[in-house]
């Protein structure tokens, strides 16, 4: 049974493609310089960051929802262009570590369950914060477009579904060549149309279908509440549509970008702990529950304060990794926690006043399938997918309503 699907894709036309793909928008929650920095810069060009909610601002959701939904209206008032029917795009990103290959389509979210008991063939790998689905879903709820920062992962060691893609890619149509704003590094994206769908398709769905039963077949390696959202969103809108017309109502699917585990540009990196208005004796008090004594050795994570750095270890760990133990405890002390990708970001915020950090240590990617499909999702903001300018940034877009 087919999870995975080509779709219709839209670009804007004529536009500056540089001003108009932006990150995700759950990257510099706590840095709303960021945001303002970019927009200063798109200034009154078309941009996704138009379309979308930035995390820094969900104190202000209710006067930016308006907007947001009639900004999709004017694109679709000749805007936009087709630039993929019924396909996929095969993205090039050049990232720190290489490059990082990518096929962008639709997913059926029936095959989709974000609980923490979830079974089913699309799974998240990290728990879902359930009060963090309202605000999104007050955005996609009524919006006409869909765009997209969702990465999912496949365990493909053999690379059977995007390599011979990528290795065929100058017989494809190319669509967008750009460097990305933000230091983002550089994109380029090509039409899979046709034959080339097929096949790509076609491996993609062996590949899943040979999933045991109860196992994965695709893990949410990024943008698992948007996903969520989604769901969401689809669990409304289904009760109000005959069996053919949920068959194939676009709210059914979600956009994403599949990115095979065992591609070698892509690196897992640890979120990192931000207490927010906290001093070093409320952390260290917090992690006293876990054992937290200074490291003789490797630690398990580092406390950082304006006055230097404290490595400690867990005598008494709250769970199997180092993330699980700091989570579980900042979540019981009542401590406000944010979530900052990159050390140099999370000193800079410690810097500022803001709180104190903990710097965690990455996680071993190939343990992902076997941990989750074992002991369910990880502690949420367990690893991200690269450092914050890595992540997808927001490009083709597809009409949803």
């Amino acid at each position: 049974m087919g999870i995975a699907y080509p779709s219709d894709f839209l670009l804007p036309s004529g536009a500056d493609l540089e001003k108009w793909a932006v990150i995700a928008c759950d990257q510099y929650t706590s840095q709303k310089e960021r945001w303002e920095e970019m927009a200063e810069r798109i200034g009154s060009a078309p941009s996704t960051l138009n379309l979308i909610l930035p995390e820094a601002y969900l104190d202000e959701a209710g006067d930016r929802i308006g907007p947001i939904h009639q900004n999709m209206e004017a694109l679709l008032n000749g805007r936009l262009s087709p630039a993929v029917r019924d396909g996929m795009v095969l993205t090039e990103r050049g990232c720190i570590h290489g490059t990082r290959w990518g096929l962008v389509l639709t997913v059926d979210l029936e095959a989709y369950a974000y609980g923490a008991d979830s079974r089913s063939p699309i799974r998240p790998t990290e728990g879902t914060v359930l009060e963090r689905i309202p605000p999104r879903a007050a955005v996609r709820r009524g919006a006409k477009l869909e765009t997209s920062h969702i990465l999912m992962l496949i365990d493909d060691p053999k690379e059977t579904v995007i390599e011979p893609i990528a290795n065929a890619r100058r017989s494809l149509r190319k669509l967008y060549d750009l460097d990305l704003m933000a230091n983002g590094g550089h994109l380029r994206g090509y039409a899979v149309e046709g034959a080339d769908a097929e096949r790509a398709l076609c491996a993609l769905n062996a590949l899943t279908d040979a999933a045991p039963e109860g196992g994965i077949a695709m893990a949410v390696g990024d943008g698992n509440h948007s996903l969520a959202t989604a769901k969401a969103c689809w669990e409304e809108i289904k009760p109000s549509l005959s069996p053919d017309a949920q068959k194939t109502h676009p709210a059914r699917y979600a956009t994403v970008e599949v990115i095979n585990l065992y591609e070698s540009a892509l690196v897992f990196e640890p979120i990192h702990r931000l207490a927010l208005g906290a001093d070093a004796a409320q952390v260290q008090k917090a992690l006293e529950s876990a054992g937290a004594r200074p490291a003789d050795g490797t630690p398990d994570a580092v406390i950082v304060t304006a006055d230097g750095d404290m490595p400690v270890v867990f005598d008494r760990p709250k769970h199997t990794l180092p993330v699980g133990t700091v989570q579980a405890c900042l979540d019981e002390s009542g401590v406000k926690t944010d979530y900052v990708h990159g050390e140099n970001d999370l000193r800079g915020l410690v810097a500022k006043g803001l709180g104190v950090g903990i710097l965690l240590p990455p996680m071993d990617k190939s343990l992902l399938f076997p941990s989750v499909e074992k002991n369910g999702p990880l502690p949420r903001k367990t690893f991200s997918m690269g450092e914050a300018n890595e992540k997808r940034y927001y490009m083709e877009v597809r009409r949803i309503g």
